[in-house]
């Protein structure tokens, strides 16, 4: 859960260097992106933003992706979900055996390409992520890199737009 939520552009360029960083570090777990994308504001826009970010996110080398995974549940482990910590990019059943062949399945994706295995499922369930995640099985290790930060950045922007609200604010009551 993100303890900066529905903050807004204005305020977001208006933290501290330290507030902003610690926000984008809810959003996206490494300082290797946390602190560039802060060092950019004032953003104009939320376009100029999402465009920074997804900017430096594929720029981050192998560590710092490796650290922004690690506050990434690896699916089919914790029971009834498969679930990617951002609750727009998370898969949720209650069928023991699909778990059990999801968490299996992720197991030897990540034995494979040493890295866990991330999904943004935006409307899809969980037949379609065990599809996906059997599908990324026969990628080559590289292509699967691009994949896999695709993937994270997806996830981010789900948590930057819950990080900052709606763009024109949220209605007064």
């Amino acid at each position: 859960m993100l303890l900066h939520q529905g903050i807004g552009l204005g305020a977001f360029n208006a933290l501290s260097r330290r507030g902003a960083v610690h926000a984008l570090y809810e959003c996206c777990a490494t300082l290797a992106w946390a602190n560039p994308v802060a060092a950019g504001r004032p953003y104009a826009s939320y376009t100029e933003l999402f465009a920074r970010a997804d900017a430096v996110l594929v720029t981050l080398d192998e560590t710092s992706i490796a650290e922004a995974l690690e506050c990434h549940p690896i699916v089919g482990v914790r029971p009834h979900s498969t679930h990617s910590r951002a609750e727009q990019c998370s898969v949720w059943t209650d069928d023991p055996l699909m778990m059990a062949e999801i968490a299996r399945s992720a197991q030897v994706y990540e034995e494979r390409f040493g890295f866990r295995y991330l999904w943004c499922s935006g409307d899809r369930g969980p037949d379609e992520l065990l599809a996906d995640l059997v599908h990324r099985l026969d990628n080559e290790v590289d292509a699967e890199r691009k994949i896999r930060t695709d993937e994270l950045a997806k996830i981010t922007r789900t948590r930057l737009e819950r990080m900052l609200g709606p763009e024109d604010g949220f209605p007064l009551y």
